[in-house]
C-alpha cells in the first residue's frame, strides 16, 4: 500500500463530521471562512514560499523577509482585507518579520497608554505604516525586572523636551523584534527623571531613523544582535540593540494617558487610572496563549500524520509492518498533546472574552477583577508556552530520525517558537507573581472577601481541604464533577500548605525566597485547573455537528487525566485521591486512547493547515512522506556539485598520502 492511501483510509474512520470539528476550532462559521480563504490565498502566492528558508544566508533570509512583508501590504491594500482577514495574512505567511512588533506591541501600546490627542496623531501613520514602530522595554542588564532598568528620561524645562540617554552598557535595549534594521519609531521605556527626582518607568516615543534616508539619527547607536539558534526561525527578524547619547525629544512624546509631565516640569498622576495599561498586558498575553495552540497544533498535526503514515516492525507472514500509530507507547505520547491543542485553543478562546469584559470594566472604573485577571492572564501564558515548547520538540523525537531533518518542519518551528517561554515575561518569573497572588488570596480567606473569576473555587476551601474523591471505578473518572473538584482540591491544598510554611519564616519576604519552587508548584495547579474548567465550560455550550461533542468530551478527558497522571504524587500527597484512584484514571486513559486512535488524523485535519502553513514534509495532507523526502534531498546546495568544493585541496591529499609534515 502507497503511503498515499494510509491516510486516505485513516480519513474513513472518523466518527465526526471534520467540516464541523474546523469551525469548532476556529470559534466559529466566520472566522473559519476567513481562515480557510486567507491561509489559500497565501499558500497558492509564490513570493510566500518558504521551502528554502533554512538554506539562506543571514542576509539572504532578511532580504527575503523584507520582500514577504512589503508584498503582503501590498496585497492586504489591494484586496482591501479587513483587519482580521490582514492579521490572518501575516499569520499564515508564517515567518518572524519586523511587522510584528509594530502590530503587536507599538501600536497596542500607544492605544493602551496614549491620550487622545497622541492616539490621534501617531495611530493613523501607524495603521498605514508611514512610520514603523517597535517596542524597546527590554535591555542588556534586565528583562523581567522592569523596575530596573536604567534608561533614563530627563525633562529639561528650558527646552520643553525630554533627554533620553543610556547611562551603561546594560542600559542598551538588547532585543526588540524590528529594531534592528528596519524600525523608523520606538515606545521606548525609561526612567522619567524631573526635577532630580526619580518617578519611575514611563513609556516615550521616540524616533530612532530618519523617513528620508533610513540612516539613524543624532545620538542614536542601533543595530542588529546577530544570530539566534536555529537555522531560518527567528534569524529573519531583526532583533537590535539601541543607545541614545542624550537624544532630545519633546515633551508631548512621553506617553500620558496615565500620568503626566506639565510644562513647568511638574509630575502629575492622570485622573485615568493607572491600572489601565493592564489592558494592553491582557491582550499581548491572550495573544501569546493563542498562538501557543496554533503551534502546538501544527507540531502534532505533523508528528500524527507521519506516525500513520510510518511503518515500523510488527510484520507477520511477509504482511505490511505496524502503523506507528498502533504502538501504545506512541499513543501515550502523543495524544496528550493531541488534547492539549485544543484545550489550550479553548482557553484562549475564553482569554479573548477575558479582554473584553477586563477593557470594559477598567473603562467603568471597575478593578475589583484585575488582581485575578493579571494573574490568570501571567499564569497562562507561562504554562502553555512551556507545555507547548516541550511539546514541539517531543513531536521532533515522535517522528523519530526523520524529525530532525529541517525538511520536517521541526526544527525550525522549535527554533522560532521557544523564545515565547521568556519574552513577555519570564515563564518562571510569571508562576511566582501567581504564587504571591494565591497566597494573598489564602490570607485573606477569613476577611469575608469573596474570591471571584477563576480564584472562585477558593471561597470554598474549607470544603476542599476536607474532601475526598468518590471514584470506585475507571469510568467514575469520565464524571466532568470528579475531575473539576480534584483539580480543585488539589490546587486548593498546594496553595495553603505554601502559605503555611511561608508563615512559619519570621520574615514573609524570607518565606517566599526559601519557597519559591513551592510557589511555583501551586500556581501551575492553579492555572492547570483553569484551562481544565474552561474546556468543560466549552463542553457545556452548544456544538453542532454529528460527533464533534463526543470528541471534544474524549479529548478533554484525555487533556485532564494524562495531567492527573502526570501530576499524580501532587494529588495523592495533598490526600485528595488514593493511589487506587489514581491506578483507574490511568486505566481509564488507556481506554481513552483506543477511542481517539480512529479519529486522530481527521482531528488534525480540523485544523484546516494548508501544506504550505505547515510546512513539512513529513505532515503533508497525502501521506506521500518517502519520494518528497528522496526529492528534497538532491535540492540542497551541497548536491549542486558531485565533487565537492576543496575536495582537491583537502580531501584529495589524505587519500594519496601527500600530506607534507613538518620536520622539526
Amino acid at each position: 500500500m502507497e503511503a498515499l492511501d494510509y491516510l486516505a483510509e485513516e480519513r474513513r474512520k472518523a466518527e465526526f463530521d471534520v467540516e464541523e470539528m474546523k469551525i469548532a476550532w476556529a470559534g466559529s462559521r466566520q472566522a473559519y471562512e476567513i481562515s480557510d480563504r486567507v491561509s489559500r490565498l497565501v499558500a497558492s502566492d509564490p513570493v510566500f514560499r518558504k521551502d528554502n528558508r533554512t538554506m539562506l544566508s543571514r542576509k539572504d533570509l532578511f532580504k527575503d523577509t523584507l520582500k514577504k512583508a512589503a508584498h503582503a501590504w501590498k496585497r492586504i491594500i489591494e484586496l482591501r482585507l479587513s483587519e482580521e482577514e490582514a492579521s490572518k495574512l501575516r499569520f499564515f505567511v508564517d515567518q518572524p518579520v519586523f511587522t510584528d512588533l509594530h502590530w503587536g506591541m507599538f501600536i497596542p501600546a500607544i492605544k493602551g497608554s496614549g491620550t487622545e490627542e497622541q492616539k490621534a496623531k501617531w495611530l493613523p501613520l501607524a495603521y498605514k505604516m508611514q512610520i514603523i514602530g517597535c517596542y524597546a522595554q527590554t535591555e542588556l542588564g534586565h528583562g523581567s525586572n522592569v523596575q530596573g532598568l536604567e534608561t533614563t528620561a530627563t525633562f529639561d524645562p528650558h527646552t520643553d523636551e525630554f533627554v533620553i540617554h543610556s547611562p551603561t552598557l546594560t542600559s542598551s535595549k538588547w532585543w526588540p523584534g524590528g529594531l534592528g534594521k528596519v524600525s523608523t519609531h520606538a515606545v521606548v521605556y525609561a526612567r522619567l527623571i524631573t526635577d532630580g527626582q526619580d518617578n519611575g518607568v514611563h513609556g516615550f516615543i521616540v524616533q530612532l531613523r530618519s523617513l528620508d534616508d533610513h540612516l539613524p539619527l543624532p545620538g542614536i547607536t542601533v543595530g542588529d544582535i546577530g544570530m539566534k539558534f536555529g537555522s531560518g526561525a527567528y534569524n529573519s527578524m531583526d532583533n537590535g540593540v539601541l543607545r541614545f547619547d542624550h537624544v532630545r525629544i519633546p515633551r508631548d512624546q512621553m506617553l500620558m494617558g496615565v500620568s503626566q509631565v506639565t510644562r513647568e516640569g511638574k509630575f502629575l498622576q492622570s485622573d485615568v487610572p493607572r491600572q489601565l495599561v493592564y489592558g494592553t498586558m491582557v491582550y499581548v498575553r491572550q495573544k501569546i496563549v493563542a498562538d501557543a495552540s496554533c503551534a502546538l497544533s501544527r507540531a502534532v498535526c505533523i508528528a500524527t500524520r507521519y506516525s500513520a503514515v510510518r511503518r515500523q516492525f510488527g510484520s507477520h507472514n511477509g504482511g505490511p509492518e505496524t502503523q506507528v500509530i498502533d504502538y501504545k507507547t506512541q499513543q501515550n505520547r502523543l495524544f496528550p498533546l493531541l488534547a492539549s491543542a485544543y484545550a489550550f485553543r479553548f482557553v484562549g478562546e475564553w482569554l479573548k472574552w477575558l479582554y473584553t469584559d477586563v477593557t470594559q470594566r477598567l473603562q467603568a472604573n471597575d478593578f475589583s477583577t484585575l488582581p485575578e485577571v493579571h494573574a490568570c492572564t501571567a499564569g497562562l501564558k507561562s504554562i502553555t508556552t512551556s507545555a507547548t515548547a516541550d511539546a514541539i520538540e517531543e513531536c521532533r523525537k515522535l517522528c523519530g530520525g526523520h524529525g530532525y531533518l529541517s525538511s520536517s518542519g521541526l526544527p525550525e518551528l522549535f527554533a522560532v517558537y521557544i523564545p515565547a517561554c521568556t519574552y513577555e515575561g519570564d515563564n518562571v518569573v510569571l508562576l511566582l507573581q501567581v504564587g504571591r497572588f494565591l497566597m494573598k488570596t489564602v490570607s485573606q480567606l477569613g476577611s469575608g472577601k469573596k474570591p471571584v473569576g477563576t480564584i472562585a473555587y477558593m471561597g470554598r476551601a474549607e470544603h476542599l481541604l476536607q474532601c475526598r474523591s468518590e471514584v470506585q471505578r475507571a469510568e467514575d473518572w469520565l464524571k466532568p464533577q470528579v475531575i473539576v473538584e480534584a483539580f480543585e482540591a488539589r490546587a486548593a491544598r498546594m496553595a495553603v500548605a505554601c502559605s503555611k510554611n511561608i508563615n512559619k519564616f519570621p520574615k514573609q519576604e524570607d518565606g517566599f525566597a526559601e519557597l519559591s519552587a513551592d510557589l511555583a508548584e501551586a500556581a501551575v495547579a492553579h492555572c492547570q485547573l483553569i484551562v481544565v474548567s474552561k474546556f468543560i465550560e466549552k463542553l457545556q455550550q452548544d456544538i453542532p455537528g454529528k460527533g464533534v461533542k463526543r470528541q471534544l468530551e474524549i479529548l478533554c478527558s484525555v487533556y485532564a487525566l494524562s495531567l492527573l497522571h502526570k501530576h499524580l504524587g501532587d494529588f495523592v500527597a495533598s490526600g485528595c485521591i488514593t493511589p487506587e484512584q489514581g491506578a483507574l484514571a490511568n486505566e481509564q486513559l488507556r481506554l481513552l486512547y483506543s477511542q481517539v486512535r480512529p479519529n486522530a488524523i481527521a482531528l488534525v485535519d480540523a485544523f484546516n493547515y494548508t501544506d504550505h502553513y505547515l510546512g513539512s514534509i513529513l505532515g503533508r495532507y497525502d501521506g506521500n512522506v518517502y519520494p518528497k523526502l528522496y526529492e528534497e534531498a538532491w535540492k540542497d546546495p551541497l548536491n549542486e556539485t558531485v565533487v565537492p568544493d576543496g575536495y582537491h585541496e583537502y580531501v584529495r591529499p589524505i587519500l594519496k598520502q601527500h600530506i607534507r609534515v613538518a620536520r622539526l
